[in-house]
């Protein structure tokens, strides 16, 4: 081997050694979180590579942002990342991080509980603070007659229709993806016998959820839906107003709060005191078991309930015996207030 070859030999050594040497620190070189447990990294819309890098630079999981940044750009990474919130934990190399951006294979899981009985207002609100859409796009989207229409329901709204449960979802998932998923939770629900008994009582899907949405309201005691659904099919068989507070809470501009006689004379088509049968709509989206209350109705002879002050009813066949309810409940209720007035005033003595 003459001198010049191996020197041109040594040369291509050399240089491969620092090729490689380099890729592996561009590539390979574990990074080692400064947080033991992992540190979470929120990837929103519209964030650039750029930014994403400075992020995690300032939360101590790079030990260089300019070898991520160089990295990205060889492998052409740079472009499409995924939205999320990412955890990184324990030592991980450039490679992996761009991957997993490119894949969003480190992404969280958010776990979103949606409680039976709320409105359309405070579940675009809950989805907001936690997964991170936009509330008004949300908003929006519930409210869109055109939308309640090409999913095949009745209505403005999908008011009524949003299945109460828990959701899991990655950060600043698509809003669309979202109403997608809380009505296919409903529609699964909604299926099959129940669809036949709602034919068998003739009623529209729309009666059922907003009768439902009323009972949902009344009591959060599963084994008093049925109760409080036959009081009312009592009441609608006997052509008899159903007189349902939350139906008034719904029409107040200012509710919900404390209702007045006054509130009571309010000109609206939800005012049950007022108009006969069913309002025209859903007050809340109902869940489960409200939802089955309506189909299968105890089978009884109340026609009024009035609050015990334990979360529960008093149920009456009779007005006297309503009227005798109702005093029991308010001397309940006074001798509560003096008792806690009681209360307060030995521990402002002591």
């Amino acid at each position: 081997m003459t001198r010049p070859l191996r020197r041109f030999l040594q040369f291509l050594l050399v240089l491969c050694g620092i090729l490689f040497a380099v890729a592996y620190v561009l590539f390979w070189l574990p990074n080692d979180p400064a947080d033991p447990a992992g540190t979470v990294i929120t990837v929103s819309r519209g964030a650039s590579f750029s930014a994403v890098v400075d992020s995690m630079d300032r939360s101590g999981i790079l030990r260089n942002a300019a070898a991520l940044r160089t990295a990205g750009r060889i492998l052409g990474l740079t472009r499409e990342i995924k939205v999320g919130k990412y955890l990184f934990s324990g030592p991980v190399s450039n490679h992996r991080i761009l991957k997993d951006l490119h894949e969003g294979r480190s992404r969280i899981i958010s776990r979103v509980t949606i409680p039976e009985g709320r409105r359309l207002e405070w579940i675009a609100s809950k989805f907001a603070r936690e997964i991170g859409v936009r509330e008004d796009v949300m908003l929006r989207l519930f409210r869109d007659s055109a939308e309640v229409a090409r999913r095949g329901f009745d209505g403005s709204t999908f008011e009524g229709y949003l299945m109460p449960d828990t959701y899991a979802f990655y950060w600043q998932t698509n809003e669309e993806d979202i109403l997608d998923r809380l009505v296919r939770q409903f529609r699964e629900f909604y299926a099959d016998s129940l669809v036949q008994r709602q034919r068998e009582l003739r009623l529209s899907l729309r009666q059922v959820v907003t009768f439902a949405s009323i009972v949902e309201a009344e009591s959060g005691i599963g084994e008093e839906r049925p109760v409080i659904a036959g009081v009312y099919w009592n009441r609608l068989k006997k052509l008899m107003r159903l007189e349902a507070d939350p139906t008034i809470q719904y029409a107040l501009p200012d509710g919900p709060r404390r209702l007045t006689y006054r509130d009571l004379n309010i000109n609206s088509p939800y005012n049950t005191y007022r108009r006969y049968g069913l309002p025209p709509g859903p007050i809340n989206n109902p869940g489960r078991a409200s939802i089955l209350a309506v189909l299968y109705p105890s089978n009884h002879r109340f026609l009024y309930f009035v609050a015990r002050g334990d979360g529960g009813h008093r149920f009456s066949e009779s007005y006297a015996q309503h009227l005798s309810a109702v005093r029991q409940y308010r001397q309940a209720r006074r001798e509560a207030r003096r008792a806690a007035q009681a209360r307060a005033t030995q521990e402002n003595m002591n």
